[in-house]
């Protein structure tokens, strides 16, 4: 490639010159090529432990001037082709234009202006428009592919400088961080080190510093330990490598792979040796936690962020913090936790002004609002350009908008009479409002989440759940969308409506307010309109109890508004099919427990106790375990405070019972305890009147505890535990999340296996190994940016075993390097036959049962069942028409007797296929299941299972070509390859003399019976006509057989051939009178007579190029043609014959028996697929890559 011009003080330090001219130098890196020596290994170290990168590739051009000791790089390449072809054009463009000046200078700026030239070209055809990587940087990449045989589609993210820790020695190199792998090389004086980790397969990622290791990254797979440590910037390297490890997380759980976001802002100068996608993860990092921050819509996105001060009217201070502008809302966050955070969407805002500057208030912003509120901002850096972007956005913004957060709010099913305290509360909020404002612009400080904790009066609770949620941003710019929602999703049936309507009666039967059809049909409109917004999570256990609450709170739309916030923002993963964010927290509530309850924690454990109490306790916020009126308090503090709250009191309700559950000798003691616990935490403030909690009508014994007040409970956890901060959750849930989810998919794994009968042959640990394959290469056809249309993104709401599917060219990749029946360039073929095989549902994908059905016939089915998998690869549907020359005659290759049975068979086999089809779309779709029918049509698969030889259809002559020249390709690497010729010759010869027996006895009945029925009046057709002197066809134009691997130069065999008469004569009347050369018998698949080639009188090269049958006897076997020198269609053979034909081989019956390790074919895959961890340690060779 060509590279900007640099300088180059000493032009031959680790470097020789191989070609020269007055103008320019080629030159080769020491150690690089034949030879290297010490020097070799000395200059491999030195690019390694320094940042070599910018001299990556082994071949270089200099240009000099002959009195200047300066030279200047002005190419580079990574083989010598490149290198010449950039050499050849300097000499023919340059060169003689160069000779004409007179003056060194401008020679050496007319080089470097042309180069630049070239380079600024190069960009403008070849690079899309945006952001492009550095130089360097795209350097770095393009060693990384080199060195660990990676494909163009996998970008680099970043590299660092560290060390890995072999044993307990430090491996100095490079560390390459790419979207789907985490890759790293070291050299060092011979030793090599190369590991390739994907990001798919680690299970553990953290920061730690122990004696033995100083601050380190520790990198966990299901395999090794991996050590790095010496980073320059280690907090840097670790954050993104929780991005990535994330990323994958996020593409096992729902099959999202990484897409770059356009939309996020792009710094204006970008630094130097930073790539753009690693530019894009930092903004995408900084997105996400400006909306978890902020609870803003997830399609938000952070324009910039300034520091800046905010005049905060209620205490009369300017509070330094930071400004956040994205394309909807300004928003403000104080340096201090708590002291305030502002909220103000544009759609709101009326006027922005720039005041006056003066010492006290240097660079003042006043935003107003329609709620008559002014907030004014100072100390802002550049804010002209700020109110430019602020106004930029507010062009933008709609016309119309919403009227302000009180306006349009429909009274909530709760409309209970208040009481003094009740009226002491909404006395304080009302002040509060007055202080700090009320709706979405409210200054938000510590005194709110004081009032938060002493209870939201029922008359406010819907519309602040509404403003802390941030729901009501959502509900106000979307304006009927929830009533078209409805309107869609009425009367639309699916499982998920199934499910709605089984657990209807079940959400809070005990209040008044689901007692009656009203709020019932309330509760399913919005449960299925949320089904149907978000299909991905559709309808789980536990949302209808949380929206039967959210219900008594506010109207429908904004019960669906809260419910989208809950289960898309707040509580990520919860209420997807596998419960993923709940058991996340979950092992975060584990984690929690042996940091602040250490002797408490092994108890529980041994107890069992935290994973069946948790779940109901997070995903229902405590609603379904706590009496109603006191839960309510706690959905307050959700709201405001998020997840944190939710951990905060369960470990207090843990801590309140410490010495009972230290007593209990069992799960359902320690259950029972903090059962009755939990419902004997009352609300006495509470205005409705109580309602009966079922699980306390059924605890309650003789002498029921104490009561528990639920704002004691709150006060307690915040006392004791208020030291969590949602960054350390957030951290935690990543550590979490890696545990769960590669958890998750071990047992998807143990089901699969165990789903396989046990039947196939494969041991448990080998059918293990060859699902981690299977899975690899599905998911490497999605992160490689696969455009095939087959491979579909996995869906995680289907059962395990179709989750994985591969397409057929996945399948041939596959069958390549697995099957112990290799082709050589025949196997696509194959595989594509035996793809087509086991792909029973014709969807052109095949699940991980039917990919070991036919790894496990090649590879542990006894001779017959081998021979029949190959039979069948030679038959419809596996031998498509496209392949088979005679494709219009395939229909009738079945004999007059036989015809009518095989196909009654045939009906039966495709009924039974359509069964199973239909069977596999009642499983996806939405009735519901019907477990007999499933019965039935399992029986019936099975039953079809069951095929006997004497089933399999007999096999035409084109197939049979097929079949041999399949079988010679199969042998052509063998050890007894010889013998495997040989014998499969003296087999096809004695087969094709009993295929012409059965068409002449086929020929001469038919006869008889058009002899034997006169009657008819019409005369007896004539036999067809019979070539006498035979001829050998081209094939035809096109025939994807002719070039299919295996068809062989075959004229020179023909003339050494002796040929098998049916008499045994040597030569026959019909034989040529000349030899046939090269070209007339070259790929010739539609000859018109056949005979066998002794392996005796074949040269080893003929043998090599996997010789098959030849023609030249009219008495062969097959010496019978119709005109035009097609394929006799009335020629058949039968499995039986062709078995027993093959049993009077001893070297046949050998090869087909031989036992082949699949183990050791597992492993040279893994390398391929970079499946698992793989690291080397060897003495480097002479060449250094």
């Amino acid at each position: 490639m060509w590279l900007g011009p640099e300088e180059v003080l000493v032009a031959n330090a680790l470097w020789v010159t191989e070609r020269a001219n007055p103008f320019f130098v080629l030159q080769r890196r020491r150690g690089h090529g034949k030879g290297g020596g010490l020097t070799g290994l000395l200059v491999g170290t030195l690019d390694v432990v320094l940042d070599s990168s910018a001299r990556v590739a082994p071949y270089r051009i200099l240009h000099q001037t002959q009195d200047s000791q300066v030279y200047w790089t002005v190419a580079c390449g990574s083989s010598r082709k490149e290198i010449t072809k950039h050499w050849e054009w300097l000499e023919n463009n340059l060169l003689q234009t160069l000779s004409i000046f007179d003056n060194e200078e401008d020679i050496t700026t007319f080089v470097k202006g042309k180069i630049h030239g070239i380079i600024a070209e190069e960009n403008k055809n070849l690079q899309p428009q945006g952001d492009e990587d550095p130089g360097k940087f795209k350097e770095a990449e393009l060693k990384m592919r080199k060195q660990f045989g990676m494909p163009e589609g996998e970008k680099l993210v970043n590299y660092y400088s560290c060390s890995y820790w072999k044993g307990r020695v430090p491996r100095q190199g490079w560390l390459y961080l790419t979207v789907n792998h985490l890759c790293f090389y070291s050299f060092l004086l011979g030793k090599e080190v190369s590991l390739v980790v994907q990001w798919v397969d680690v299970t553990r990622l953290e920061k730690n510093a122990t004696l033995l290791f100083p601050e380190s990254i520790r990198v966990d797979t299901r395999d090794q330990e991996l050590f790095f440590s010496m980073f320059l910037n280690i907090s840097e390297t670790f954050k993104l490598m929780e991005q990535l490890a994330n990323l994958a997380m996020r593409q096992l759980l729902d099959s999202e792979g990484f897409l770059e976001d356009k939309a996020l802002p792009r710094p204006p100068r970008p630094h130097r040796n930073i790539s753009a996608l690693k530019r894009d993860l930092d903004a995408r990092a900084k997105n996400e936690c400006y909306c978890a921050t902020f609870r803003l819509p997830g399609d938000e996105r952070l324009d910039g962020h300034t520091g800046c001060t905010l005049w905060t009217p209620f205490n009369k201070l300017h509070i330094p913090g930071q400004m956040f502008i994205s394309s909807n809302y300004i928003c403000f966050a104080s340096k201090e936790e708590d002291a305030c955070h502002l909220i103000i969407p544009l759609r709101e805002v009326t006027i922005v002004e720039k005041a006056d500057s003066s010492s006290v208030l240097p660079s003042p912003l006043s935003i107003s609002t329609k709620s008559k509120m002014t907030f004014l901002f100072a100390n802002l850096k550049d804010r002209d350009f700020l109110v430019q972007r602020i106004s930029d956005f507010l062009q933008k913004m709609p016309s119309k908008t919403p009227g302000n957060s009180r306006a349009g709010r429909k009274a909530s099913i709760v409309d209970s009479a208040p009481e003094a305290k009740e009226k002491m509360k909404e006395e304080s909020w009302h002040i509060h409002f007055f202080e700090y404002g009320r709706g979405m612009c409210m200054y938000r400080t510590a005194r709110t989440r004081e009032l938060v904790l002493k209870g939201i009066p029922e008359s406010l609770r819907g519309e602040l759940w509404l403003l802390f949620s941030g729901a009501w941003n959502e509900m106000v710019t979307h304006p009927g969308y929830y009533a078209e929602l409805v309107e869609k999703s009425t009367g639309k049936y699916s499982l998920a409506t199934e499910e709605i309507e089984r657990d209807l009666h079940r959400s809070m039967p005990e209040h008044p307010a689901f007692q009656n059809e009203l709020g019932i049909a309330a509760l399913r409109r919005v449960l299925t309109a949320y089904a149907f917004r978000n299909p991905t999570i559709g309808y789980c256990q536990a949302m209808n109890i949380v929206t039967s609450v959210l219900l008594l709170y506010g109207s429908e739309e904004e019960a669906f508004w809260l419910l989208v916030a809950l289960c898309e923002r707040m509580l990520p993963d919860y209420y997807n099919t596998r419960v993923v964010g709940a058991l996340v927290d979950q092992g975060i509530f584990e984690e929690l427990t042996r940091d602040f309850l250490p002797q408490l924690s092994e108890k529980m454990q041994d107890l069992g106790v935290i994973p069946s109490i948790s779940l109901s306790w997070f995903l229902t916020l405590f609603l379904s375990v706590m009496p109603f009126e006191s839960a309510a308090v706690i959905v307050d503090c959700f709201f405001y405070e998020g997840i944190k709250v939710i951990l905060q009191v369960a470990l207090a309700i843990l801590d309140a019972n410490m010495e009972q559950l230290l007593g209990c000798n069992d799960e359902g003691e320690a259950m029972t305890v903090l059962g009755r616990y939990l419902d004997n935490v009352v609300n006495k403030q509470s205005v409705s009147p109580p309602i009966p909690h079922l699980h306390a009508l059924l605890t309650s014994g003789d002498d029921p505890p104490e009561e528990v007040d639920i704002f004691d409970l709150l006060k307690m956890s915040y006392e004791k535990f208020s030291s969590l901060r949602a960054e350390d959750i957030e951290q935690m849930r990543f550590k979490q999340r890696l545990k769960v989810i590669q958890s998750l998919e071990d047992t998807a794994k143990r089901s699969v296996v165990r789903a396989i009968p046990g039947d196939v042959g494969f041991s448990i640990e080998e059918l293990e190994d060859l699902y981690m394959v299977f899975k690899a290469k599905q998911l490497a056809s999605q992160y490689w940016g696969s455009s095939r249309p087959a491979a579909v993104r996995r869906d995680p709401s289907l059962p395990y075993l179709e989750q994985y599917r591969i397409d057929t060219n996945q399948f041939q990749e596959l069958f390549a390097s697995l099957t112990p029946w290799a082709c050589g360039s025949h196997t696509p073929v194959l595989a594509g036959r035996m793809f087509r095989l086991l792909d029973e549902n014709k969807d052109s994908l095949i699940n991980f049962k039917e990919f070991v059905t036919g790894m496990s016939r090649m590879y542990h089915g006894d001779l017959t069942e081998k021979l029949k998998v190959l039979y069948k690869l030679h038959l419809p549907p596996a031998l498509s028409p496209e392949e088979a020359e005679s494709a219009l005659e395939a229909t009738h290759y079945f004999t007059e007797n036989s015809s009518s049975e095989e196909a009654l068979q045939q009906e039966e086999q495709e009924g039974a296929g359509n069964d199973i089809q239909e069977k596999r779309r009642e499983e996806k779709g939405t009735s519901p299941p019907e477990y007999r029918h499933y019965l039935r049509m399992w029986a019936k698969e099975k039953e079809v299972q069951k095929e006997t030889i004497k089933d399999l259809p007999k096999m035409n002559q084109e197939q049979f070509i097929e079949l041999c020249k399949t079988l010679y390709n199969m042998f052509s690497e063998d050890p007894m390859e010889q013998d495997l010729y040989h014998a499969i010759a003296t087999v096809a010869s004695l087969l094709l003399r009993i295929g012409e027996v059965g068409r002449r006895f086929s020929a001469w009945s038919g006869k008889e019976s058009r002899d034997s029925a006169p009657e008819e009046g019409e005369p007896p057709a004539p036999d067809p006509p019979q070539d006498t002197a035979q001829e050998l066809q081209p094939p035809a134009a096109g025939d994807p057989q002719a070039k299919a691997g295996g068809d062989t130069h075959l004229g020179k065999a023909l003339q050494e051939s002796q040929v098998v008469g049916e008499g045994g004569g040597g030569e026959g009347r019909g034989s040529p009178s000349q030899p046939l050369s090269d070209d007339e018998t070259k790929d010739d698949m539609s000859m018109s007579s056949y005979s066998v080639v002794s392996t005796g009188s074949l040269q080893c090269e003929d043998l090599a190029d996997d010789t098959v049958l030849v023609g030249g006897e009219a008495h062969s076997p097959v010496a019978t043609t119709h005109s035009g020198g097609a394929v006799d269609t009335d020629w058949c053979i039968s499995f039986e014959q062709i078995l027993a034909s093959i049993l009077t081989e001893s070297v046949l019956v050998n090869f087909f028996e031989k036992r082949v390790d699949i183990g050791l074919k597992i492993k040279d895959q893994r390398k391929v697929e970079r499946q698992f961890s793989t690291s080397s340690d060897h003495e480097q060779s002479a060449v250094l890559g």
